[in-house]
């Protein structure tokens, strides 16, 4: 994995790398285990610490962050069995958008998340996690396929939004997403869609119209990009943290306005710094989860997600 450090977080990256060369020589040495114990509270108490004030701009940069876990991270942790499926049966394949069928704790699921790349050549594969209509397209076909076999739906968002050129706009762009929002809401089987990163405009909404919605600590999610927030009001990108501080987009925003029902914890120093223990994490809550909604009947959970989302914005005077 490339090396990729923000300012901000660079105390907490040293004593991360100090930590996992003490792990490596405590395998053979016993001794060091005191030491390795402390270091890790340390490391903690430190992370916790800085990453408490940060900014909303700050955390949508951790949001981004290059050596973040992406989907197919978190199913190769999470699941067994997985069988990507590939192509929209009507244009292409899209590789911003995977996909297929797998197990997970016992359950044949389907999972459809943003991927995004590595390095310049998979980034381009990838086109940067910016799925064109045939991802889009893609996603329904696996929403349809899951709702006619009765598997639960898991879905990992993680992407700057739509990708906006002219060929996706030739091909349906905004169509495919708004078939992708009725093609999940109409679904009898359970949805949970975790955020594992930036959870950007109807881009990300695609696969976003859940029964429940989890976003990672670091996580955000907003109807524009704090960039682009900043350039149509202001006709001044460099103000994004100021528009990102408007636009609410933090875990605890998220959740205090009752856009996700839970934040989930990540590993200190962020999720890119322990992909294992951001799995853990992540698995700790999505089980139970599946688990509460696996007891609702088929309407039940369409009337479930029905009632979610209307309840979205609603104030009482």
């Amino acid at each position: 994995m490339a090396a990729f450090v923000l300012p901000f977080e660079k105390p907490v990256v040293d004593l991360v790398e100090r930590v996992r060369e003490l792990r490596v020589l405590s395998e053979t040495d016993a001794t060091l285990a005191p030491e390795l114990a402390r270091l890790e509270q340390e490391t903690s108490r430190l992370a916790r610490e800085l990453f408490s004030d940060l900014t909303p701009i700050q955390k949508v940069q951790l949001s981004r962050h290059a050596n973040r876990p992406y989907t197919l991270d978190y199913v190769k942790r999470l699941c067994t069995d997985f069988v990507e499926l590939h192509g929209d049966r009507r244009f292409s394949d899209d590789p911003a958008i995977v996909g297929g069928l797998a197990t997970y704790h016992g359950h044949s699921v389907v999972v459809v998340g943003h991927q995004k790349g590595r390095g310049t050549k998979e980034n381009m594969k990838r086109n940067f996690g910016m799925p064109n209509p045939e991802g889009y397209r893609k996603a329904i076909r696996l929403y349809e396929l899951a709702d006619r076999f009765g598997l639960p739906i898991l879905t990992f968002i993680d992407t700057p939004g739509a990708y906006p050129g002219i060929g996706a706009e030739e091909r349906g762009q905004s169509e495919a997403i708004g078939a992708a929002l009725a093609a999940m809401a109409r679904v009898k089987v359970p949805i949970i869609a975790s955020i594992v990163g930036e959870g950007g405009s109807g881009g990300a909404l695609a696969l976003g119209v859940a029964n429940r919605v989890l976003v990672l600590e670091f996580g955000c999610y907003s109807v524009i990009s704090p960039e682009g927030c900043a350039a149509i009001l202001w006709k001044d990108g460099s103000r994004a943290d100021e528009a990102a501080a408007a636009l609410k987009v933090t875990a605890f925003d998220l959740l205090r306005l009752g856009i996700v029902e839970a934040v989930i914890d990540e590993p200190a120093g962020g999720a890119h710094q322990d992909y294992d223990e951001a799995a853990r994490q992540l698995d700790a809550v999505l089980w139970p989860t599946l688990s509460a909604l696996l007891a609702l009947s088929p309407d039940a959970l369409v009337d479930d997600r029905y009632d979610r989302f209307r309840r979205l914005g609603a104030f009482r005077s």
